[in-house]
């Protein structure tokens, strides 16, 4: 008989640590998860902002860049140019 309640409390204490532990668990699981989203999002915007750094370097410092930009984005055109405009591309 002995044995038996000696069983019956390993088993309750068995399923009590399980119900005390198991939420944490998964919360710490999901906490990693969310961690490692966290991390590939941080890598992906350090690498956007070193490009932006060496985009406003080059804007400082390369005047063919800048005048290349301007002419791009502006549509700025250098004195006695002829403007060429082909077919529009329809979708």
């Amino acid at each position: 008989m002995e044995k038996k309640k000696i069983i019956w409390y390993v088993v309750i204490l068995s399923a009590l640590i399980c119900v005390i532990f198991l939420p944490g668990l998964t919360d710490l699981h999901k906490l990693r998860a969310e961690n490692e989203k966290h991390k590939k999002r941080i890598q992906l915007l350090e690498e956007r902002n070193d490009e932006l750094k060496e985009e406003l370097l080059r804007l400082q410092k390369d005047p063919v860049y800048v005048e290349k930009k301007a002419r791009e984005k502006l549509g700025i055109v250098k004195k006695g140019e002829i403007i060429y405009k082909g077919p529009s591309k329809k979708k």
